[in-house]
């Protein structure tokens, strides 16, 4: 039986160092640009978090995850071996991989992602939402539709959340990377509209003036990148038809201090946080505190 790491805080192994010193902490900071633009557009992406040595490691525990009889699966909460509603398409979607996977349990605390997080959310502390792995195997990967990310989230208020989009194989117009709509994190909370069908069913509830604003940019990375986004950006990808696949982590993550939204369960199998009580225990820890860097 796998142990389940959510019972781990903290890393569990040494794939993702922690720094030693304020200078090293001092590294990992974005520019006040980069969060000027965040602000500004609603993204900010090519920002590098993963060397070739932590992208190989997390490829490699990839793999395993996404054989449907791996001895973890019951810890995910949710499982879509292909969750494209395009039979001819192949999306592979999972969320959980933190209580499986030590090197995705890990990269959760890796400095490289929590101290622009922190940023990225006003300087505040940061605490974990869910994680998700999408892939797209080569040929005919499938497509993620346009979406706000927050559309989905409503069950947790208020927003100030964040989520960090991590490429594990170079992500290209080509083969499926995230397309943004900048500006969009100003649009209101949208309906929900599909995540895997058809690609622009969101386009039914835009007003006239949300359709002209609909200007798509492609955040291609490379293997090792991440691009941030705000929880109400637009953004969605397109199919995979090239000759190598294109598979990516996202870490989903909000201000401390947010509470649940709902007296129902918050994810599968997960004990119910009460309405109106805040974030916290074993499921949602805290992955950094900015006065740890100081």
């Amino acid at each position: 039986m796998p142990v389940d790491l959510s019972e781990r805080r903290g890393p569990v192994g040494g794939l993702f160092p922690a720094p030693a010193s304020a200078r090293e902490w001092e590294k990992y900071r974005l520019s006040d640009e980069q969060v000027e633009f965040f602000r500004e557009h609603g993204y900010l992406s090519g920002i590098r978090v993963l060397s070739d040595e932590q992208v190989c490691a997390l490829r490699e525990e990839l793999s395993g995850l996404m054989n449907p009889s791996h001895a973890g699966r019951r810890l995910f909460y949710e499982y879509h071996a292909n969750e494209s509603i395009d039979p001819s398409r192949v999306l592979f979607h999972a969320l959980g991989a933190w209580r499986v996977s030590a090197g995705f349990h890990d990269l959760l605390w890796h400095p490289a992602f929590t101290v622009a997080a922190s940023q990225l959310l006003g300087g505040a502390a940061v605490r974990f939402w869910h994680d998700q792995l999408f892939c797209k195997p080569a040929r005919h990967g499938g497509v993620v539709a346009w979406h706000q990310d927050y559309s989905y989230w409503t069950r947790t208020t208020p927003l100030a959340h964040l989520t960090c989009w991590i490429a594990l194989d170079d992500a290209t117009r080509e083969n499926g990377c995230v397309h943004y709509v900048p500006g969009s994190q100003r649009w209101p909370d949208l309906p929900v509209t599909g995540l895997t069908g058809e690609m622009h069913a969101v386009e039914a509830v835009l007003s006239d003036e949300q359709k002209r604003q609909f200007c798509p940019i492609a955040a291609e990375l490379k293997a090792g990148e991440a691009a941030f986004h705000h929880p109400r950006t637009i953004h969605g990808s397109y199919a995979n038809d090239t000759e190598r696949p294109r598979r990516a982590t996202v870490i989903n993550v909000f201000r401390d201090g947010v509470c649940s939204n709902s007296d129902a369960p918050l994810l599968e199998g997960v004990p119910v946080i009460p309405k109106g009580a805040r974030m916290g225990g074993r499921f949602f820890p805290l992955l950094f505190d900015p006065g740890i860097a100081s």
